[in-house]
Formats: structure tokens, sequence, C-alpha cells
């Protein structure tokens, strides 16, 4: 097989399990131990270079960071790296000073942007500082869109919203609130230079079944009913309440009609557990407060008593059944609208969607862009993030009549943490601390008040105990195969097997039979080194369970193996990404630097 190229950014990012699963690719590891440390204003900036929201995300996020979380394979517990996340913005010190602002002058580029929510915004926060007039049209009367009126201030407090999308609009953006847009092609004609569509899934799929158009004041459509709840139209419901569908979405609905006077609420699965879309802590906040979860029931009409709503007929598995109730809240899912794009506007459809291109984001009409839900239909919000900073990059692009197709390279730094004999600059012992556990409010107070938090935070001792769990991903093995004189120190001391010292074979199944370990994951490549300079065999390396611990390192008698920091170096719009790759050991400092 082939020398694996480490020069690749990507390589040692993949290694990066939490990063590399991550939307955005925020750097985990790195912010991690700065929260260690109590430099929470420095992880917080951290984390904003990347999502942008920290606040907003470490209660919202879906976290795909912590299934990809290499401790989960070590213990079955990932680390809370969304409540780590947390913790960052919760302790940060004033942060307005670090943040960029806009130019004194202007590039006289203008940016119309089309909704005031987290990909609109993330676009703002990307041209703002290169000198663009960004514009964003809002339909209501603060900024941001389904995080405000989808998401229930019991999970998202409205002071944190407002903190975080302020401070992007405090950069130099013009929101024009109140002000939605009703024609995609009167708004080209105003001369923008770009437009982007960040409009969010706005629409709430229908259950059409019989008798559910009989009683409509008890039926309602999840989203709808959550924005109602939050602009006060909606104040309490009724005892018995029936959610369907077992999403995020069906969450926030159950969660609030308990606070809203439901005492009885069921929330109805046409399947079992294993194929719920709902976040699994959300299902075990949801059934503290008393919600019955019920699996496996198809629903088939509507039961209506004298033009009123006494129940929902199910298919169960041992036959029909009806269940009682007063309400029905209907989460299955949600759907774009676009009512407002012209179809001989330029932008081409399929099957009720734009046609946006995956990498640029721009659609059939050059200049005109999508992203977040708008784009390819409903995903979380760290998904918009990482659709706003591609979006800004190609819009760049665009308004400086380079190609959209043009992206910037990413880059990276490699350095080596070794600080004497046998120390590191970063924590290699493992602990075997247990993942923490979140404070809840007591359930009689989460219940006085629809804007009573939840979740309550870690406190600073959590934090650093749950940090100590991070294993350090980005603190890479690097191997200089030159100086290797293979006396086998590593592959002894490796606590987890993942190193061999074999024969290269150019059949990769060859080579696989022949490791200390069958790697268990073939999803992840494995490091293969150049030839060793005594038998012309090679160093592989099985990087799926390493564990980081750093003792092939402290073991190699000629530091033919070394413990180097790896930082992904990403690029954004009018900042390309800076690249040192491969630093001899000691080329440079090693303390962590947050860019300003």
């Amino acid at each position: 097989m082939k020398p694996t190229d480490v020069t690749r950014p990507e390589y040692y990012h993949r290694v990066v399990d939490c990063q590399w699963a991550c939307p955005a690719h925020t750097d985990v590891p790195k912010y991690l131990r700065l929260i260690g440390q109590g430099r929470y204003t420095e992880a917080y900036l951290v984390n904003r270079e990347s999502n942008v929201f920290p606040g907003i995300l470490g209660r919202t996020c879906d976290r795909p960071c912590e299934p990809a979380c290499r401790r989960g394979r070590v213990d079955g517990k990932p680390v809370a790296i969304c409540r780590l996340k947390r913790v960052a913005a919760d302790l940060r010190d004033d942060v307005r000073d670090f943040l960029p602002t806009a130019p004194d002058v202007k590039n006289g580029k203008r940016v119309a942007l089309v909704g005031a929510g987290p990909a609109s915004l993330t676009v703002a926060n990307d041209l703002v500082p290169l000198g663009y007039q960004c514009t964003i049209f809002e339909q209501h009367d603060r900024a941001g869109g389904l995080m405000r009126i989808n998401i229930p201030s019991f999970r998202l407090p409205a002071e944190v919203l407002d903190e975080e999308t302020q401070s992007i609009i405090d950069m130099g953006v013009e929101v024009r609130y109140g002000t939605p847009v009703t024609s995609l092609t009167a708004l080209l004609d105003e001369g923008w230079d770009a437009v982007f569509v960040g409009s969010g899934a706005p629409k709430g799929k229908e259950l059409e079944l019989p008798g559910r158009h009989d009683a409509p004041a008890n039926v309602h459509i999840g989203i709808e009913w959550l924005a109602n709840v939050h602009f006060g139209h909606v104040d309490r419901i009724g005892e018995r309440v029936l959610i369907i569908g077992v999403g995020n979405t069906a969450m926030d609905c159950c969660r609030t009609a308990r606070r809203l006077g439901g005492k009885d609420i069921s929330v109805i699965a046409r399947r079992s557990r294993q194929y719920f879309k709902a976040s699994p802590w959300e299902l075990e906040d949801a059934e503290e407060e008393g919600v019955h979860i019920v699996e496996n029931h198809s629903p088939k009409r509507f039961v209506i008593d004298g033009g009123r709503l006494v129940g929902l007929e199910f298919e169960a598995p041992n036959g029909t059944v009806v269940l009682p109730c007063d309400d029905v809240i209907l989460a299955i899912g949600q759907e774009n609208a676009f009512p407002w794009i012209e179809r001989d506007a330029g932008v081409a459809f399929a099957d009720g969607m734009p046609v946006v291109d995956k990498v640029t984001f721009q659609s059939t009409r050059p200049g005109v862009f999508f992203g977040g839900d708008a784009a390819w239909g409903p995903q979380n919000i760290i998904w918009a993030v990482a659709h706003g900073h591609q979006a800004a990059i190609s819009i760049h692009n665009h308004c400086r009549g380079v190609s959209v197709d043009e992206r910037p390279p990413e880059g990276m730094t490699l350095v080596s943490a070794k600080v004497g004999m046998h120390a590191w600059a970063y924590s290699n012992d493992y602990n075997a601390a247990t993942r923490q556990k979140m404070t809840h409010a007591d359930l009689e107070e989460r219940f006085s008040r629809l804007s009573m938090e939840v979740e309550l935070g870690f406190t600073p001792e959590q934090a650093a105990t749950e940090v100590e769990r991070c294993l350090n991903c980005d603190i890479e093995t690097h191997f200089t195969s030159s100086t290797c004189i293979e006396c086998d120190a590593c592959v002894d001391v490796c606590p987890v097997s993942c190193l061999s010292i074999v024969p290269n074979a150019e059949d990769p199944a060859t080579l696989l039979a022949s490791l200390v370990a069958p790697p268990v994951n073939p999803t992840q490549p494995l490091y293969v080194s150049d030839a060793l300079p005594q038998t012309a065999r090679v160093m592989v390396k099985d990087e799926d369970v390493c564990v980081h611990c750093g003792l092939c390192a402290e073991r190699c008698p000629t530091a033919a193996w070394d413990m180097r920091t790896f930082e992904l170096q990403l690029p954004y719009a009018g900042r390309p990404a800076t690249d040192h790759r491969a630093l001899p050991m000691y080329a440079a400092p090693r303390t962590l630097q947050v860019a300003r």
C-alpha cells in the first residue's frame, strides 16, 4: 500500500472525530482545554470563529460531534461537548471588543438577505467585516428566525438569543423588520449585487385523514402552534393532548403543552423507539415531565362527536384503538414554501425545492444563493451556520468576478507538544471520571412559567471534570520513518494494540490480516508509513482505536514517534487559511492562540 500523506489537512482532521463530524468543523479539543484552564472567554471565541452562536448551540445543537466522540468508544459515554460549549458562553467575559466590525470604507457591494435566521446572520457575520452592505429582510419584529419562534424559551432563553443575534447586527447590518419579501423578481430589480435566501422551512406538514377538518380549532400544526405560543396568541390547551410525530419539534410541542395546562399528554409514533428522530436527551426530558411515549401506533381517523374532537383512532399492534383527547398537535415534519419566488425568475425548482449546488450554494440563477432549511429542507442550526460560511465565500467570489467554483483550500498547523523527556503540553493521563450529569430545575419550578430554563448548566467544577474525559484527539501521533530502528517498543507499550510493524503488501486485505489487531472500523483510513530503513517493513496504525495517550512517543528511543498538536485552519470569505505544515519539533510556541 502507498504511504499515507499526512501533509494533507484532511488526514489528521479526520482523526479528530468530533471536529470532523461537526458541519462547521469547530475546534472542539482546543476549546475544551481552554475551558479546563478556566479561560472561558478564549474558549468562547474559538467556538464563535466557526459556529457563530456558542450560547445558542450550547443549548440547542443536535450534537453530531458526540456520537463521533472517541471517548464513547472507550466507555460508552461521549464527552458532553455541547454542554461544555454552553459553559464557555455562560462564564465568559464581555467579548464585544474582540468581535469584528464593518470598516469605515465600504467596498460598494450590496447583498440582500431574506430572513434573519442563523444562515443569513452567518453570511452577514462573514461579509460585513469585508465592507459589504448587508441588508436583511425579516417579516417579524426581532431576529432569530425559527430559532426564536419554534424553540421554546425553556430551552433557549430569549436573552441568549438576543445577545448573539444582536452582536452580528451591531457589526453594521441593516435589518428591515416587518418587511416580508413577496417577490424575488421585485427584489432583484432593486439592483442587489447578490441575494441570499435563508427563509427556513416555515410550513408544517399536514395529516389528511377522515375528520381532520371537522374540528379545526383543536387540531394544530406543530410549528404554527409553537409560533402562536411564542407570540402570545395561544396560552392554554386541553388537558388531554396527543402529539403525532416523534422528532424534536414534537418534543417541544409536548413539553410546551405540559406548561399550558395539558395533564395527560402522549407522543404517538408510527414505529418503535430505535427509529425515532428526536434526540435521546429530548426524549428523556419529555418523559421526566410526565409525557407518555406511545410506539407503533398509526393514525387512521379523527373521532368527532357533535362537532367536537373526542379522540383519534389508530392501527395498533393488537388492532384498532381509540385514544381520547381534547387537542391534537401534528408534528410530522416541515416543508419549504416559496410562493414569493416566481417560477420565471431564473431559479429552477425540482419537486418544489430550488435547485441549489451543494458546494457553492448558488441556485441556477447566478447571484442568487440559498442556505439553511431553505436549501434542502429542515436541518439543525449548526448546518445552517455551515451553509452560511460557504455561501459567504461564494458571494464574495461572485461580487469580485471570481468563479464561485473556486474554493479556498484548508490549511493546518502541526507543532510538537513535547516539553520535556517525558512531559507533554496536554493532559495525557486517562481519566476514569463518568460523564457529568446536568442539573435541572425542579418540576414544580419549571412549570411555573414558560420561560423557566430547564437545564441549569454545568458548574465550573463539573466542567473541569468533564474536560478531563476528553482524549485530546487533536494531539496527533506523528511518525518519522527514517529514524525508526524497529525495536518494537511502541508496539509493546500501546494499550490498545493499534500499532503494527509488518511487511507491506499491495493487497489491502493481506496487510490487514498481518496486523496485531484487525481494524473494526473500515471507514477510518489506516496510517501506513514509508518503508522502514532496517527491513523495508512499514509501520501501520489503526487511527480509530488510538487513545492519544502518548506512550508510543514516550517509549521511543529515537523520537521517531512524536505527539504533535494539529490545528485545522479553515478559510472564510476574504480570509484564506494559514498553512504551516509539519513544523519541526520545537519550531513554534506551544501556547494556545486565539484569533482576535
